[in-house]
């Protein structure tokens, strides 16, 4: 239970979001309870092992870095590092495919394509999103830039138009010929988002630019030691500043007159027993969850649910499985991002499937190997025997195809999934996967209404909602995270400038709770 009756801040939740915001608010002076439903902080950015006593500590749900400011591992004092990959991308074609990255990319657009042309407008087009990046990523940390200056800001009108204003798909066909590139570029515009190329509601541009700023660089990076080592260091800071942090403790209810709140939560018994109910007084809260569930806190009306549309699928393998592409070793092909099924026509057909109530026939999914980047979350003896995991990212399978039946369309999906991934392979997937202390394969998978279920994702969104352009609005207030009450803010991924593992949010919320 919690030490205290009353606090300068209760913070709803203790994903990474949240201990951001309680590390910056406990460094301020500020007495800080932090209230966990789960066993656990950290929510989505987790590592687990979760394949029966088999030493592998995988990055369970959220898994790269990009997103995140140095600003704020550097403020928080966080032992926390990052490595970068040496392959940024390969998509396999036939018996050869496109690897980028390193001194073999020109090459391998020469031979993809037939010419020098693909490789030209690549180079054009990402010097342009460069720009935009380094311009507009240190935004993310400041007050909400309006519409115009952020248009001044990036200085250039084709930029300005192909990401804020046209539908990504017409500046991707105007640039790109071969069908192959126009799906690797389309790809960053569809993680974890339903949309069409041209969807006039220009969705896909904002998840677009979020994947193409992080860092004013576009780069994703590696979490060394797994994702949870960084929420695991954003909670010892939280703790270190004085901030409280309880487990096992889920809010049902929020009652506030805008200048004092009260926080009600129920604590899980142990062993079977009913847990106890209880109150705390604050003059703020941080909600560290969806729009919704701030909503039912509340008493107020839900939002419209947002809808997830993604297969999560992670894997540990023996060894890596030998390609059918003989040009390319495995290692440099599942470093980076290894596209299946991602070339832009199947991403429009499985698109047209998905939005007619079919699961895609051949569904577009892309794989990466932490590993091969960070051996330290794998056990010494598996490391040493070459051991490698794999984790798979679905698109286009919103929850709505999950409704009916989720687990026979989870298998149906899988199955379908690893059979377009074998298809490039030299070996069945199947034949590579290690095995726990059961003797079951090592691969487990998860549809967005399991991710509702584990998470409270809505509708296992893992953006909480669709991502908003970083600029103000009539709706948002200085920072992006206010609410209609003057003592509540939202520090989760569904404020303005949310979405990823960032901690945008977090810093956002306590920096509008500082009056800054």
């Amino acid at each position: 239970m919690p030490a205290h009756t009353s606090y300068d801040v209760v913070i709803v939740g203790g994903g990474h979001n949240g201990l951001v915001a309680a590390a910056y608010l406990a460094r301020a002076g500020r007495s800080v309870l932090v209230l966990e439903r789960r066993g656990n902080t950290g929510g989505a950015a987790v590592s687990t092992r979760p394949f029966a006593g088999v030493d592998a500590r995988l990055s369970r749900y959220s898994y790269l870095v990009s997103l995140l400011p140095d600003k704020i591992v550097r403020e928080l004092g966080l032992n926390f590092a990052v490595r970068k990959r040496t392959v940024s991308s390969y998509t396999p074609k036939g018996a050869g495919g496109l690897l980028v990255g390193g001194d073999r990319t020109r090459e391998s657009f020469a031979e993809l394509t037939g010419g020098e042309r693909e490789f030209a407008a690549w180079q054009e087009f990402y010097g342009m999103t460069h720009q935009v990046a380094e311009r507009v990523f240190p935004t993310l940390t400041e007050p909400l830039p309006t519409r115009e200056s952020l248009r001044a800001r990036i200085d250039d009108e084709t930029a300005w138009r192909t990401l804020f204003e046209e539908p990504i798909g017409v500046a991707i066909e105007k640039r790109f010929a071969d069908d192959l590139v126009r799906g690797v570029v389309l790809t960053d515009a569809l993680i974890g988002t339903f949309a069409d190329a041209h969807d006039p509601s220009l969705s896909q541009n904002r998840c677009f630019l979020y994947h193409v700023i992080g860092g004013g660089t576009g780069d994703w990076d590696v979490p060394v030691g797994g994702m949870g080592a960084l929420t695991d260091a954003l909670a010892g800071a939280a703790t270190a500043a004085g901030a409280e942090i309880a487990v096992l403790h889920e809010v049902t209810r929020i009652e506030t007159d805008g200048a004092r709140a009260e926080v009600t939560f129920r604590s899980q018994g142990k062993e079977g027993k009913e847990g106890k109910e209880g109150t705390v007084a604050a003059g703020q809260v941080l909600v560290n969850a969806s729009p919704q569930e701030l909503a039912t806190l509340l008493g107020d009306e839900p939002p419209v649910a947002a809808e997830g549309a993604q297969l999560k699928v992670n894997m540990l393998l023996r060894r890596l499985p030998r390609l059918r592409d003989r040009s390319v070793d495995a290692r440099d092909a599942f470093s980076g991002t290894f596209h299946v099924s991602e070339g832009y026509g199947q991403l429009a057909t499985a698109y047209q499937e998905a939005a007619g109530g079919r699961l895609p026939s051949a569904p577009p999914s892309e794989i990466y190997c932490h590993s091969l980047t960070d051996p330290s979350i794998l056990g010494l003896e598996l490391a040493a025997e070459g051991y490698q995991t794999l984790t798979l990212f679905g698109l286009h399978t919103p929850a709505r195809l999950f409704a009916a039946d989720n687990d026979g369309a989870r298998a149906q999906l899988l199955q379908a999934t690893l059979a377009e991934l074998d298809a490039h392979l030299d070996e069945p997937i199947a034949d590579c996967l290690a095995l726990d202390e059961n003797g079951e394969p090592c691969i487990e998978a998860k549809t967005p209404l399991d991710l509702e279920r584990e998470l409270r994702l809505p509708g296992g969104h893992i953006f909480h909602r669709d991502l908003a352009f970083p600029y103000a609005s009539e709706s948002t207030g200085r920072w992006g995270v206010e609410t209609a009450h003057a003592n509540v803010l939202l520090c989760g991924a569904g404020a303005v400038r949310g979405g990823g593992v960032s901690g945008v949010p977090g810093h956002n919320a306590a920096m509008a709770a500082l009056g800054r």
